[in-house]
C-alpha cells in the first residue's frame, strides 16, 4: 500500500512538472485560446446623457461615504492634515476575466463578480492617492481580458466601446470639478483609455492647465510617437509637476518580449510607429525617468497575501531598474500572491509593489503644481 501510495505522488509530481513545462512554453498560446471571446461583437447601445450623475455609476466619489474602496488605506499609511488636494479621476484596470469563450466581449454593468474585483482594484490602487485628494472611479462597461489577446477587429471594437463609457464619465467629473488642480491616474486597461482621453479630450484645451500629474501605469507609452501628441511631457524627477509616469513591472530573469512585440507593431498617437522609439519607464521609486533605486529606498509594498487579514505595508523589501528595453525591472521574484503573468510579468502589482512611494509622489507632485 505505501509503495502504490508513492507511485501515484511520484505521477502526480510528474504531472504538476509536466503542466508547469507547458505552461513555461506556450503559457501566453494558453491563454489566448481560453480567454478570447467566441462570440460576435455587438455594438453597445449608448449610456444615458447623465449616466454618471447617478452616484450607482461610480465606485468612488467624494459623496460616497460608506462602501468606498478608494477611502481605505492600510496600517502606517498617514493622512496629511493640511496639504493641496486635487480632484483624482481614476480608471481601474480590467476586472472582466472570463475563460473558454463563454464570455461577452464587453462587461455587463449587473456583473456583480467583474464589479467585486475591480472594487478590490480600486482599493489597491486608487488609494494610494486619497491624501492627494477626492477619488472619482467610474464604473464602465470594459473590454474582455480576451479583447487584448486577438488581433480580430472585435477586440479593437470592444475597447472603443469601453472608452466611450470613460468619456462620458470623464465629461462628468469635469463639470463636477470646473476648477482646482487634477490628476488623472490608471493601470492596464484604464491607462490605454487614460492616455486616449488625454489625447482627445485634454491636449491644447484649457483643462490641460489643471493637471498636476498623470499616471498612466502598466501600459506602454512611447516617448517619441506618443509624447508629443499628449501635451505633456515624460516626469523627470519627483518634484516636478504636470507632466507623465508610467511603468511595468517585471522581475528577473525578465522575458518582457510580448509587452515589447505588442508596442512595436502599433502606432503611435503622433502617427509615428512604435518600432524603433523607446518605452517610457519612470522608476517609481525615484519619481525620475529611467534609473535604478535599492530597495532600502522603498517606502512600502502593499502585501495582500493573508487570507482574512487585511493587506499592510511592508517597506524595504523591492528594488526598481528601468532597463533598456523599457521595462522596469524589481530583482529577484517576490511572492506577492499567484497572479504573475509569463514571462516573470507583476503588471498586476505594478502600483502593489510601490504603493507607499507612489502615494509620496502625488503629493509631492501636487504641491509642486500648486507652488507653480
Amino acid at each position: 500500500m505505501a509503495r502504490k501510495f508513492l507511485y501515484v505522488v511520484a505521477g502526480l509530481v510528474v504531472l504538476v512538472i509536466a503542466a508547469f513545462a507547458i505552461y513555461a512554453i506556450w503559457g501566453n498560446a494558453l491563454i489566448r485560446m481560453v480567454m478570447v471571446p467566441r462570440e460576435p461583437f455587438t455594438q453597445l447601445q449608448p449610456l444615458p446623457d447623465n449616466a454618471y450623475v447617478d452616484a450607482k455609476m461610480w465606485i468612488a466619489r467624494p459623496d460616497i461615504v460608506k462602501d468606498n474602496p478608494a477611502l481605505w488605506t492600510p496600517a502606517g499609511a498617514t493622512r496629511p492634515a493640511a496639504s493641496p488636494k486635487a480632484a483624482i479621476f481614476f480608471i481601474h484596470p480590467t476586472s472582466y476575466i472570463t475563460t473558454f469563450g463563454d464570455a461577452h466581449w464587453n462587461a455587463r454593468l449587473d456583473d456583480k463578480e467583474t464589479d467585486a474585483t475591480a472594487r478590490r482594484f480600486v482599493m489597491s490602487q486608487a488609494s494610494a492617492f486619497n491624501a492627494a485628494g477626492a477619488v472619482w472611479a467610474p464604473r464602465y462597461r470594459q473590454a474582455n481580458y480576451g479583447a487584448f489577446l486577438t488581433g480580430e477587429p472585435a477586440g479593437d471594437k470592444a475597447l472603443a466601446a469601453a472608452y466611450r463609457d470613460v468619456a462620458q464619465a470623464f465629461a462628468a467629473f469635469l463639470k463636477a470639478n470646473p476648477t482646482g488642480p487634477l490628476i488623472l491616474a490608471g493601470h492596464s486597461q484604464g491607462s490605454r483609455h487614460l492616455l486616449q482621453l488625454l489625447r482627445e479630450q485634454v491636449a491644447g484645451r484649457p483643462v490641460a492647465d489643471r493637471i498636476a500629474a498623470i499616471y498612466a501605469v502598466g501600459w506602454p507609452v512611447s516617448v517619441e510617437a506618443d509624447l508629443p501628441a499628449l501635451g505633456l511631457p515624460a516626469c523627470a524627477r519627483r518634484d516636478q509637476a504636470h507632466c507623465i509616469v508610467s511603468w511595468q513591472s517585471y522581475a528577473e530573469p525578465a522575458d518582457p518580449s510580448a509587452v515589447v512585440e505588442s508596442f512595436e507593431r502599433k502606432t503611435g498617437f503622433t502617427g509615428m510607429p512604435h518600432k524603433g522609439t523607446h518605452m517610457l519607464c519612470t522608476n517609481p521609486i525615484t519619481g525620475a525617468f529611467n534609473g535604478a533605486a535599492p530597495a532600502s529606498a522603498n517606502k512600502g509594498t502593499l502585501d495582500a497575501r493573508e487570507q482574512g487579514q487585511p493587506p499592510k505595508l511592508v517597506p524595504g523589501i523591492v528594488p526598481a531598474r528601468c532597463d533598456t528595453s523599457g521595462v522596469l525591472m524589481i530583482g529577484e521574484p517576490v511572492d506577492m500572491g499567484p497572479f504573475t503573468l509569463p514571462g516573470n510579468n507583476y503588471h498586476v502589482y505594478d502600483y502593489s509593489l510601490f504603493w507607499a512611494n507612489v502615494r509620496d509622489d502625488a503629493q509631492k507632485r501636487l504641491a509642486a503644481f500648486v507652488g507653480t
